[in-house]
């Protein structure tokens, strides 16, 4: 028996024309993916012409990609969409009556994460501009991450209030989580597994049309709304766990006066049928838009759909440790300068301090959350001087960053590398150390780019992340 949602999706016929809302770093890529198919005519790419991020219409428009850091492809690809006529980026909402498909990318972060309530109202505002032009057949994809339950409950509520349509009979509705990390946007979208739930088969069958084409590696893999939102926010909150273990590791081993790479080299090097001993990388912290709110999604799913929880008595959540420990790392880097400076014959209260990194991850101008910012803080409430050194970074962050090396390192007691950029990793110790004009500076390394053993025999006071054999290297004099 036909469903009336087939009926109306029948009567529309196959996906052609596409509505992407929210053009930044999940939108814009997969509108040009979409814009790239041949199957599909149209895409419009929506973005509201705002002080703060109107700009990336006339960019996008122009074959420009208004995104900071390396890319590879996707400006290619958004100008050859945009110079075949596949792909139009605009400000007028009203298109959206014309889209057989309409996804939305648009953040959902936590104000405040101990209240586990979050920002909704820019999602909010993009489902009802939805609504307020929703037809029948239409299909519409959350791609946001979002707490589980909130597919089926405030998306689908705001829809048909706005459209007077009902959703599983008048239109479909799905999840679809993005799973992408910022430098490599375009290959994590074809290559990656998609994850599909509509809240009903119909639905589901609707939203593996549109996302199908697209991948070239990637398979689907279908499931319920919620269970897609569950998914989405565990990925993320397990990833942050395993940080949090490496992290939590280097700490001890910085305790214990061993390396935590040599370490984690050791215990990887266990393999065999039935044994996992993988293990990631310690850092000087997480930033960016996912790993820094997700657990929270998946701790606030399970508070207003689980009902009580059969928990350990008094036990917090392990997701919740791990965002302890991963918050902790830039008050640690904080100490690693401050006991630098210590052996250096400095005190951390008017010292001049060079931070290099400002993005949360490497060859990217993406500085969302990034763990830099809390470092500076502390460095600034100690009464040190603080520059920023960020090749990539140019939008308005709230502090100054540079672009000239020498100028941020110049009369620097102590050097702070907070980003893996790959020029970090090429830094010549005598050469710092002549710019920074000091016969014994500090050099702290948050992210293993460094080779201590050279700088420590230029002269320098090493400190780095998990580098115990090393924290306490000999000082002359």
């Amino acid at each position: 028996m036909t469903s009336l949602l087939q009926s109306q999706i029948d009567r529309r016929g196959s996906i052609r024309t596409i509505g992407v809302i929210g053009m930044g770093y999940v939108g814009i890529p997969a509108a040009v993916l979409f814009a790239d198919v041949p199957q599909f005519a149209k895409v419009y790419g929506f973005q509201r012409a705002s002080p703060s991020s109107g700009y990336k219409i006339e960019m996008l428009n122009g074959g420009k990609l208004p995104l900071k850091g390396e890319e590879p492809g996707l400006e290619d690809l958004i100008k050859k969409t945009v110079d075949a006529g596949t792909f139009h980026c605009t400000a007028d909402f009203s298109k959206i009556a014309d889209c057989d498909a309409v996804t939305l990318a648009i953040q959902t972060p936590f104000a405040n994460p101990k209240d586990l309530i979050p920002d909704f109202r820019p999602l909010e505002e993009g489902l009802r501009q939805t609504g307020r032009y929703l037809a029948e057949g239409t299909l519409v994809v959350l791609e946001s991450t979002i707490t589980p339950g909130t597919t089926t409950g405030m998306a689908r509520e705001i829809l048909e209030e706005e459209s007077g349509l009902a959703a599983g009979v008048d239109f479909a509705l799905a999840h679809a989580p993005e799973r992408v990390m910022v430098g490599r946007l375009l290959k994590n979208i074809r290559e990656h597994d998609r994850i599909v739930g509509g809240i009903d088969d119909v639905s589901t069958r609707r939203a593996i049309e549109l996302y199908a084409p697209v991948l070239t590696l990637g398979r689907i893999i279908p499931m319920t709304a919620t269970a897609a939102e569950v998914t989405k926010t565990a990925e993320n909150a397990l990833r942050d766990l395993q940080i949090a273990a490496a992290n939590q590791l280097a700490l001890h081993c910085e305790a214990m006066g061993v390396n935590v790479y040599d370490v984690r080299a050791g215990v990887d090097s266990l393999k065999g049928d039935g044994i996992t001993r993988a293990i990631l990388w310690p850092g000087a912290g997480v930033g960016g838009h996912c790993l820094t709110k997700d657990t929270w999604h998946l701790e606030r799913g399970a508070q207003m759909m689980g009902g009580d929880l059969d928990y350990p008595h008094g036990a917090d959540s392990i997701f919740g440790v791990a965002r302890a420990i991963n918050d902790f790392m830039p008050r640690h880097m904080a100490a690693l300068t401050e006991a630098g400076l210590e052996r250096a014959g400095k005190s951390l209260a008017g010292a001049k301090v060079a931070l290099l990194g400002w993005a949360f991850i490497k060859n990217s101008g993406d500085a969302r959350n990034t763990p830099a910012e809390p470092f500076y803080d502390l460095m600034q409430e100690a009464g040190a001087t603080v520059t920023v050194h960020d090749p990539y970074v140019e939008d308005d962050v709230g502090i100054p960053v540079e672009t000239d090396f020498d100028q941020v390192l110049a009369g620097a007691d102590a050097v702070v590398v907070f980003t893996g950029h790959d020029c970090y990793a090429s830094l010549d110790p005598a050469r710092v150390k002549q710019v920074t004009g000091h016969s014994r500076p500090v050099i702290v390394d948050g992210r293993n780019v460094l080779d201590p053993d050279a700088f420590i025999a230029a002269g320098f006071v090493y400190k780095g992340i998990g580098r115990g054999d090393k924290n306490s290297h000999p000082v002359d004099g």
